[in-house]
């Protein structure tokens, strides 16, 4: 059961930490990766293929988080950027230093494709009383992260349940 906390200072269903993509997307970064991972479906390689299936070229569904991964140095950053800054500024918060990935269940809605400029945000729905695992003690919490086009159309989201804890030391390990 998860309860509205005091102690995290975010707000449940409010769109946070609002983020215009760093890249077009574009054909080559598509094909790139297909061919990283040996994808041969031609919906991603043949013009008439993809026009006769989704009316054109599309990114293959699993690309959607990637379009948002930071490289870990940019020319000008003050500091290493971080995906998901909602779940980093709540560990931070509540002084939970580790976490996992408990689930994920990602969502799609409108096929991306070449041209595209997405944008995305971050959604807090639930952060759950405090916790005891065989990780430690701490919280689960559940971030959805919304991906919107140029035109304002839902492309996907990605629900995230994480839990964040602090490993146990000493006398607190059971």
């Amino acid at each position: 059961m998860t309860t509205v906390l005091e102690d995290h200072g975010f707000p449940y269903d409010v769109e946070l930490f609002e983020e215009d993509g760093p890249v077009l997307i574009e054909r080559g970064q598509v094909q790139t990766l297909c061919a990283a991972v040996e994808n041969g479906n031609p919906l991603f390689w043949d013009d008439e293929v993809a026009a006769g299936l989704t009316g054109g070229p599309v990114a293959p569904l699993t690309m959607l988080s990637a379009w948002f991964r930071p490289h870990h140095w940019e020319p000008g950053a003050a500091e290493p950027l971080v995906p998901l800054a909602l779940h980093f500024a709540l560990k931070e918060r509540l002084g939970l230093p580790e976490s996992v990935v408990a689930a994920n269940t990602l969502t799609f809605h409108d096929p991306v494709r070449p041209g595209d400029r997405l944008r995305t945000c971050q959604v807090l729905k639930s952060v759950s009383d405090v916790k005891r695992t065989q990780l430690g003690q701490g919280r689960f919490w559940v971030i959805e992260v919304r991906y919107r086009n140029q035109d304002d159309a839902l492309v996907g989201t990605d629900t995230y349940t994480m839990f964040s804890y602090r490993t146990p030391t000493g006398a607190d390990h059971d």
